[in-house]
């Protein structure tokens, strides 16, 4: 009687335990060929996904993180927020410290009008600059637990596994279009 109080007692604290946490993330995909076509990305910063679409549609999906735990749109620079908008890619390159960089062109048109709009409705400090060197890229090595865990740490870039970003080289040409929103 009290090893069956006790069982019952540890599956309602594991219960509840797992009811509380996240899944760990993982990849998605539409069956095992390559994306065929063009492709391009969506970014979408309330469920931690990165998105790739091809001619025939949704392709996978694959986990992320950002900056700042306030997922709202990129403000200026040094707020650590990860910016909402239509980019694309305009360089890919080995990183010493993140693996490899896809790096965005932000801030383009886009964001100029909104930084600009902004500071003159004095949403942001007159002296705010709008930043940049955001990118796509990778964990510290053998730190691919913080995407797991939806930890946010970037300073506005969007972080992935080192292996789905290896994957994602082969599939994201540089000129992919790339949508970030929320």
């Amino acid at each position: 009687m009290k090893s069956t109080l006790i069982l019952a007692t540890i599956i309602v604290a594991a219960s509840s335990f797992i009811s509380f946490t996240r899944p760990a993330a993982r990849v998605m995909k539409r069956g095992g060929e390559d994306p065929v076509g063009t492709v391009y990305v969506v970014v979408d910063k309330s469920d931690y996904e990165l998105k790739i679409f091809d001619d025939e549609g949704w392709y996978a999906t694959y986990p992320v993180v950002f900056g700042s735990k306030d997922l709202s749109d990129k403000m200026y620079e040094g707020d650590k927020r990860t910016p909402e908008g239509n980019f694309k890619i305009i360089s890919k390159k080995p990183h010493d410290k993140w693996h490899k960089m896809f790096m965005l062109d932000y801030p383009n048109a886009e964001s100029w009008a909104k930084f600009k709009a902004r500071k003159a409705a004095g949403k942001i400090p007159a002296k705010a600059k709008i930043g940049g060197g955001i990118a796509i890229h990778g964990t510290w090595k053998n730190d691919d637990i913080v995407v797991d865990d939806f930890t946010n740490w970037t300073n506005g870039c969007i972080s992935v596994k080192n292996e789905d970003l290896d994957e994602l080289d082969r599939y994201l040409p540089v000129g992919t279009k790339v949508t970030i929103q929320r």
